[in-house]
């Protein structure tokens, strides 16, 4: 069934309730999500036992705050907006990734999902052997076009095709704010003589990557080119602390079908889709290990690696 007959076939009462926002869920997994990041900050400063098990572990929560970023920028975290835009600045700041710009870009990414010339997700070289997948678990083309990005749009330079002629200024003011952030942590930080963020911030956001990076993977890669999101976007089964701190996004194509139904509604709009999705998997381990053993044996569907 294509996402559009699917989501007409629901009754307009449950698609009200489907669509009804709260803040509760979202502020309630956000002192979550932030409440363990900071006890691994302490917990690695102090050397307590087991520290560089924790960095790691503080990493992979860092990097799933671009979870919150991208639940943020759809207005779906929290009812209220100015929750909304305050969360998305604080993730994006923590993830390079400044919130207006990722907005324009995961929209253009939503409007022409898994269209080789049009989704902005698909440009760029993409990885098809063993050792470019592997290159691309480090996340070292992601932080490198992270940097990149900022540093042109702080000098108003804004030729990304998904962003519009009025987003520019806007674009380029938050990539101003943030640079001036990161040069007054660095400042701050010298003049202090303290490496913390150094250990805090930087090398966890590094450990962490390639965590995210095999996630981000499986949401897209080998799915046929069409327009229907239950065929072009895959939903990965997977624990509950996994979609707890990705924000449910493990039920990707239930989102792509329907974007503006909030993160902790879901679950219950997966039993809608359940029978209808396309392309599922089971676990993020097993996906990726099959793709990497599918390396070696290319189809047509095999060149958009997201």
């Amino acid at each position: 069934m294509d996402h559009r007959a699917l989501i007409a076939s629901i009754p307009v009462e449950k698609r009200r309730t489907l669509l009804a926002q709260s803040d509760a869920p979202g502020l309630g997994r956000l002192a979550v999500h932030l409440g363990l990041v900071i006890l691994g900050g302490v917990w690695v400063l102090a050397s307590w036992p087991l520290w560089p098990l924790v960095m790691v572990l503080q990493g992979v929560l860092l990097v799933f705050l671009f979870t919150t970023l991208h639940e943020t920028i759809h207005g779906t975290a929290f009812r209220t907006g100015g929750i909304n835009t305050a969360v998305a600045h604080l993730c994006g700041f923590l993830a390079v990734l400044p919130a207006n710009h990722f907005r324009y870009f995961h929209f253009a990414h939503h409007r022409f999902t898994h269209d080789p010339e049009r989704d902005p997700e698909l440009e760029g070289t993409k990885p098809d052997t063993l050792r470019g997948h592997l290159i691309y678990l480090t996340g070292w083309s992601e932080w490198r076009w992270r940097l990149k990005s900022i540093a042109k749009q702080a000098r108003g330079v804004c030729t990304d095709a998904y962003i519009p002629a009025r987003g520019h200024d806007r674009v380029t003011r938050d990539a101003q704010i943030y640079i001036l952030g990161y040069a007054g942590l660095v400042i701050g930080s010298v003049l202090v003589g303290s490496s913390a963020l150094l250990w805090i911030w930087v090398l966890p956001s590094l450990l962490g990557q390639p965590f995210m990076r095999a996630y981000l993977l499986a949401e897209h890669t080998r799915c046929p080119h069409v327009a229907n999101m239950l065929e072009n976007t895959r939903t990965t089964f997977t624990n509950r602390f996994v979609r707890y701190f990705a924000w449910n996004m493990p039920y990707h194509a239930e989102h792509h079908a329907y974007p503006a139904i909030p993160f902790h509604k879901l679950p219950e709009f997966h039993r809608e889709t359940e029978a209808h999705l396309a392309q599922t998997a089971e676990g993020y381990t097993s996906f990726n290990r099959d793709h990497m053993m599918s390396l070696g044996n290319k189809g047509p569907q095999d060149e958009a690696i997201v």
